[in-house]
């Protein structure tokens, strides 16, 4: 075990604290030698605080159990605290989409994901900003926040990432676009958005890979928008247009840049990293190499060679 891993804390979503199978790892780790805390959500908001006091105790790793929701509080705390307090992050997938963890090839198999946690070399990763709100993953705007915001969490838990498949099939012919402009430091222009996509991972949605070329670590955000379609034929265009991504068509643009403004005539329904808002004006931009992450060696959403000493 790595000699950095002293200080180890392991930040619970509290509908996963009763799983039999991580309450096997956990007392499989302390039987390694590891002292590792455990601490529990209760309610919404609860990981934002925990992480930002794990920095504070001295924590060197936390580790959060849950989903993409979850790992996003806990980043949003991590980033209350200065660049040295900030533990490095290891994930444990359990939620139902678990997007980020997928993304960045982090097992299936808890005890295989934990000594992932406990024993990978650091890797600095970007953080990605809109005003005081802050994601790793990737912002989405449009017909696919609505989607998410609007899958009942039973369906989600029945079907997994199918779900969003399900209720994007029922209420995409009778979603209105949501007119926008853009602005980067490269262009600008209006877009009648269907949907809008802001990486820093690659995928989002329970599964619907959106982001290409997109890595954690390489101070560029991604950019993603499907202009509305009006006929059946030009939503068969539109989805072939995607799987051709990052090629950009008649329906479908893709860029990177470092920042971009949305300016919208109305509220975006969007989600950051799952979670949803909604918003008039996004400023989106991010801070390099913000925080350490723990992810395998053959990462594909990295893309430095050398892992941080």
């Amino acid at each position: 075990m790595n000699s950095d891993c002293s200080m180890l804390r392991l930040l619970v979503n509290g509908k996963s604290a009763q799983s039999p199978a991580l309450r096997d790892v956990v007392e499989a780790t302390r039987e390694k030698g590891a002292r590792l805390e455990v601490t529990v959500t209760w309610e919404a908001g609860d990981a934002v605080r925990l992480a930002e006091q794990a920095g504070k105790d001295g924590v060197s790793r936390l580790i959060v159990a849950g989903g993409d929701g979850t790992v996003n509080e806990a980043v949003n705390g991590l980033m209350r605290l200065s660049r040295e307090d900030r533990p490095a992050l290891g994930v444990l997938p359990m939620g139902t989409a678990n997007d980020l963890a997928t993304g960045l090839g982090i097992p299936d198999e808890l005890s295989e994901a934990m000594d992932l946690a406990l024993n990978a070399s650091l890797r600095a990763v970007d953080v990605l900003s809109v005003g005081d709100h802050y994601f790793l993953n990737m912002l989405s705007a449009g017909f696919g926040a609505e989607i998410t915001a609007s899958t009942p969490k039973t369906l989600k838990r029945l079907l997994g990432g199918g779900a969003y498949s399900l209720m994007g099939a029922l209420k995409a012919r009778r979603f209105h676009a949501c007119p926008a402009r853009l602005e980067w430091p490269e262009g600008e222009g209006h877009r009648e958005l269907f949907l809008l996509a802001i990486g820093n991972g690659a995928q989002a949605g329970g599964g619907q890979r959106l982001s290409p070329l997109a890595r954690l670590d390489d101070g560029l955000l991604e950019v993603l928008t499907v202009r509305q379609f009006s006929s059946l034929s030009g939503m068969r265009q539109m989805i072939a247009e995607l799987k051709r991504l990052p090629a950009s068509g008649e329906y479908v643009e893709y860029w990177q840049t470092d920042q971009v403004r949305v300016t919208a005539d109305q509220p975006l329904p969007l989600t950051l990293d799952g979670e949803p808002h909604r918003m008039t004006q996004l400023d989106v931009s991010l801070e390099h190499h913000a925080i350490d992450l723990m992810a395998p060696k053959t990462c594909q959403l990295l893309e430095s060679a050398a892992p941080k000493s």
